[in-house]
């Protein structure tokens, strides 16, 4: 995949890129595949709970296969298509008992590849198969946290996790962030890396084309006045009367670890920081 460069006709364009959409085989996604997608705008039950969140172009929900259950059975690819909502694109995978169903598409999947899920799947980009099965220091993605539940792990463009060493009932992933964890050995993964690498180097070159994507602007806590932030007010840049910058509602923004205890915990060997 390349990028596509455009000219510097006005400040706006000037540096600006985005995809060339050279792998894409298929404008019009699959219709039995879709679902309406209501914008939220950050909202919980009518509060807000993600600032700067709204509008944004509308979009149709793609049902994508996380699970992967659907086992022993193969499919051919269909199509590489391009989904709104999220950076990774499609595969439509036609399986050979009639169902269409939409995957992640990894590095090295093309049109008119074959792909299959379960315990008899070949090691190669595509095959979804439990990981007590996949060879050390093999590339992977989709990864499941808890068998039986879908990929939860390495699902963004360009992303993949190396399968270290399998230790008993599970095995040691090192993850994109540097995470080192252990995962159980029965949980599906994916084959390969995600594609459209290139995602890292888009310059999206003005505002407006953020706004597209449904984020509104973010205003310095520096700029506004003292009763809507504590940063607000006084003539330098520093939080006047405070120790440490602050959020919003006045709680500690830097150093104060926020995670909740899950019981997940325990199976992360080393942290990304």
């Amino acid at each position: 995949m390349g990028l596509k460069i455009y000219k510097p006709t006005s400040p706006g364009r000037r540096g600006m890129t985005s995809y060339s959409f050279e792998e894409i085989t298929k404008k019009e996604p699959e219709k039995s595949l879709l679902l309406p997608h209501k914008h939220k705008s950050g909202r919980s039950h009518g509060k807000i709970t993600t600032r700067h969140r709204g509008g944004g172009a509308r979009r149709m929900l793609r049902i994508i296969d996380f699970k992967r259950d659907k086992t022993g059975i193969a499919g051919r690819i269909a199509a590489i298509e391009y989904d709104p909502n999220r950076t990774a694109r499609l595969a439509l995978v036609y399986y050979t008992d009639g169902e269409k169903r939409y995957i992640l598409a990894p590095i090295g999947l093309n049109v008119g590849d074959m792909v299959k899920a379960g315990e008899d799947a070949e090691i190669k980009p595509g095959n979804s198969l439990p990981m007590k099965l996949i060879p050390g220091g093999t590339q992977i993605h989709n990864i499941e946290l808890i068998h039986g539940r879908g990929g939860q792990l390495v699902r963004g463009a360009g992303t993949a996790a190396i399968l270290v060493v399998k230790e008993g009932d599970y095995a040691i992933l090192r993850l994109p962030s540097g995470e080192i964890r252990r995962v159980h050995a029965d949980c599906y993964a994916t084959i390969g890396q995600v594609g459209n690498v290139e995602h890292q180097n888009i310059h999206w070159g003005k505002a407006g084309r953020i706004r597209l994507k449904g984020r509104r602007p973010d205003v310095r806590g520096e700029a506004m006045t003292p009763r809507d932030h504590p940063h607000g007010g006084g003539q330098g840049k520093c939080p006047r009367g405070f120790p440490s910058p602050k959020t919003k509602w006045g709680k500690c923004a830097y150093g104060k670890k926020t995670r909740r205890s899950h019981v997940s915990d325990k199976l992360i060997m080393t942290r990304r920081k």
